[in-house]
């Protein structure tokens, strides 16, 4: 059985929420369209609902939940034997759900599969292929970022493209991930203690804990629009973001705030959100 469930968080993604949803439903490999609703004021979910296909469920979480959360409760409303966790700004091809389940379903080694993710100019995203991140590679991946050098140093958290067809990551971008029901459930789906940002990054270590492999399917392209939610709201992302790997680095790494490392740590997150939000207010002007 290949049917697959897509489940997409919205909180005020815009236009492209309804675009996203009708490119799944395109694909023959799409059984249900989950659409959690994190509190959206903006009219898209709304586009979706008007839609009136039978495959598509609008589920209303009454508040700004978060992803982690949204995307737990759409797993339990759907049946599917296959996920598809999908960004409301990520477009897809009407055959890129039956392409990464053939692809998964060959390959019984991985446990989660994600896509070429490239931004709208064709430039791949640099969360596609990723390395576990570790406090040598976030001060060097920062560090390239800040005062110019290459972020897919061998030192870095990113990992260049490959020609192959098949890569297997670390981790690799939620804008789309796709993974078998059995094994989500199996491993207590995404980890709620994430507001925002670094619940990826969880679920494939996990995943990897597990015993599975994360891969990448280089051939399958994603186009990710990036950010719709997040512009009315930067700094409560930057926020978030920054939060979450610290809960990261505690879970995963140990990491405590009176320890040596720890306070390193904190130290880099904190001048990493000083120079976004700089970025931030520097672009508004």
């Amino acid at each position: 059985m290949t049917g697959i469930a897509v489940i997409v968080v919205a909180h005020d993604s815009g236009p492209l929420l309804a675009q996203c949803v009708t490119r799944v439903l395109a694909d023959a490999a799409c059984c249900e369209v989950l659409v959690v609703d994190n509190a959206s004021q903006d009219g898209a979910v709304d586009a979706v609902a008007a839609m009136k296909d039978a495959r598509v469920r609008i589920e209303s979480m009454g508040r700004n939940a978060g992803f982690a959360a949204a995307c737990n409760r759409g797993v339990e409303l759907s049946i599917s034997p296959w996920l598809l966790f999908l960004n409301p700004d990520a477009l897809v091809a009407n055959d890129t759900l039956t392409r990464l389940c053939d692809i998964a379903q060959c390959s019984p080694g991985i446990g989660l599969l994600g896509a070429d993710v490239r931004d709208v100019n064709g430039l791949c995203e640099a969360a596609a292929r990723r390395r576990d991140p570790t406090l040598a590679r976030l001060w060097s991946t920062q560090c390239a970022r800040l005062f110019g050098g290459h972020a897919e140093s061998t030192r870095g958290l990113e990992l260049p493209p490959r020609d192959e067809t098949l890569s297997v990551v670390d981790a690799t971008s939620g804008a789309l991930m796709l993974m078998p029901r059995e094994l989500f459930l199996r491993i207590g789906g995404f980890d709620e203690g994430y507001f925002l940002h670094a619940e990826d990054l969880d679920l494939c270590r996990r995943v990897r804990d597990a015993g599975r492999q994360v891969a990448v399917a280089n051939t399958v392209p994603v186009t990710h629009v990036q950010g719709m939610s997040s512009r009315s709201r930067p700094f409560f992302v930057i926020w978030h973001k920054h939060r979450s790997l610290w809960r990261y680095f505690a879970k995963h790494e140990g990491l405590r705030a009176w320890t040596p490392r720890g306070a390193l740590l904190l130290t880099l997150l904190g001048m990493r959100m000083l120079a976004q939000g700089g970025g931030r207010l520097i672009r508004r002007r």
